[in-house]
This record gives structure tokens, sequence and C-alpha cells, in this order.
């Protein structure tokens, strides 16, 4: 370690006992009754020592005022250098920031909002960009565009250049844009991976509701194809009363709404009544004297009470 290394960790003298002029310098750069206590002194190199003082500023848990002073060489006056308030060890500080494209969340979206994309994303990769020329063979050639071009100039009313739109039938990007493939980005492979494991992950095998599922979402009914890709691993859910309805599920998904994990039995019908026409029941125009609920009195009975 050399000499110079050693004077500028030891805390020149003079500088160290120069706690009322920081004090000083510290009450006029803050509010009144915001400097507390000293809180010790360090070296910042030769003849320069940084004072601090407790902070008592509402929401300024733990921050310092810090006072440098520095002395010229061979002078016995200590000067001030500047006086700024810094957080302490134990200060209470704002979390580190955070670029607003790396603190979105899926739903923070509404309505009206803008989410640019980044010119490198990942998730992309350049799709048809029309740059691409055809063999000279090909239907859509260059010779094949031009000779397209003049057919129309002859059954057209006017010469090609007096058309408002200049015919376009044959051309490579008139292709594309017909199968609708001529966009600027596509997903890429990363895009595909992510997009599948984010869907896995939310609808997948092993979820809770596949866990316990009868059946998976491939022999389901409701469930919906899509085309690309991911089709061969996922689907669309179309049953209203299904956790998953209207989400893309894993084909390996399933929930208790399985098309054909239950099906409900048709209610049991009444037999048809039995006519037996072979026999005949007769029924009395009159009821039996002893059918009644009252006993059945005779005309003798009735003569020994008196009557008449």
């Amino acid at each position: 370690m050399s000499a110079a290394t050693t004077r500028s960790r030891t805390p020149d003298r003079l500088c160290a006992e120069a706690v009322d002029l920081a004090r000083t310098a510290a009450e006029e750069a803050a509010a009144p009754g915001v400097v507390g206590e000293h809180a010790g002194h360090e070296s910042e190199g030769d003849r320069v020592v940084t004072h601090f003082f407790e902070c008592k500023e509402l929401g300024y848990r733990g921050w310092r005022w810090a006072v440098t002073v520095a002395r010229a060489s061979r002078a016995k006056v200590v000067t001030l250098d500047e006086v700024v308030l810094l957080p302490g060890p134990d200060a209470l500080l704002a979390p580190e920031w955070v670029p607003w494209s790396e603190r979105l969340r899926p739903g923070d979206m509404g309505p009206g909002d803008l989410l640019p994309t980044d010119a490198e994303d990942l998730r992309l990769e350049p799709g048809y960009s029309g740059e691409d020329e055809p063999v000279p063979s090909s239907a859509v050639s260059e010779e094949m565009a031009e000779l397209v071009e003049a057919e129309d100039a002859e059954v057209t009313a006017g010469s090609p250049a007096n058309l408002p739109v200049a015919p376009a039938r044959g051309s490579i990007a008139a292709v594309a844009e017909e199968l609708g493939m001529r966009r600027a980005r596509v997903l890429s492979r990363y895009g595909l991976h992510t997009a599948a494991d984010r869907w896995d992950e939310a609808y997948g095998a092993k979820t809770t509701m596949a866990q316990a599922a009868p059946a998976t979402c491939v022999s389901c009914g409701f469930l919906q194809p899509i085309g690309g890709s991911l089709g061969q691993a996922f689907g669309v859910c179309a049953n209203e009363f299904a956790p998953a309805d209207g989400r893309v599920v894993s084909l390996a998904y399933g929930c208790g709404g399985h098309s054909e994990a239950a099906v409900m039995p048709k209610p049991p019908r009444p037999a048809p009544p039995v006519i037996d026409e072979t026999r005949v029941d007769p029924f009395p125009l009159r009821p039996a004297p002893d059918s009644g609920s009252v006993p059945d009195v005779s005309d003798e009975a009735t003569a020994e009470l008196g009557h008449s």
C-alpha cells in the first residue's frame, strides 16, 4: 500500500473537527429543524472529509445530510465544498426503475391503449416482404406479369396509363395477399413456444381441473379446432358451462363438462294402458245397500222406537 493511499484514508484533523461548520451549512440548505445529530465522518481524500447528520424530514427515513469540507495544502482554514442529502445504509428507497415493457402484465391494456412492439422482438420474424422473386418458369414471374398487364390493356377501355389502378394480377404480391400471407411479421419459433407454454400452464394437463377430469379435450365435442401449427396441440373451448369457455385449451386438458363423459339418461316413459277386451266388468246402476258408511236399518228396528 502506497503512502498516498494511507494518507487519503486517514481523515484530516482540522477537517474532522469542523463539525460546527458542517452543521451550519446543512441547516442553511435544509428546512429548519430537520438536521439531526452528527452521525460521523468519512475521509474522501487528502484534506477532504464528509460529515453526516441525521435527517428528520418526514418520508426520508435512514437518509443523511452529507456535508463535505476541504482544506488547501498548508492552509489552516477549512472551507465548505458541498451539501447534499444522501441515503444511508438502511434508507427507505424507491424500487429500482423498470422499463414499461417489462412492467406490463397481461390484462393491463384498456380501451384506447396502444402496445408497440420492438423491431427486434424475438416473438416475431419477418413474413412475406415482396423481395423474393419467383423463378422464370413460374406462373407469377415478371414475364408473365407483363403479359397479363398487356392483355388487361387490350380488354379495358383506354390505355393502361389512364386506368385509376394498374392491374396487379399475376404479381407475387397479389397472390400472397389473396392467400392471406402478406403480413410484415409473423410468429417466430420462439413466439410459438412461449405462447404454447403460456396456454399449457393455464389450461393444460398439469392443472387441477385436468387431473380430476373424466376425459381429455381431444375427444370432446365442444372443442373447436384452430389452424396453424398450434392447432396440433390446442383448440378453443366452446362449452358455455365449462371453466375454459372461449379460451385456448390444450388437447390434454379436460373438465367435468366433457361432451361424452356423462350422458344424461332419458326420462322413463310410463307403460301404455292395458285394455282387456275378453271380459266385461259389470257396473250396477244403483249401489248395494251395504256399500255405504251408515249401516242399513230395517223397518222392524224403527218400529220399536215408536215411529209411525
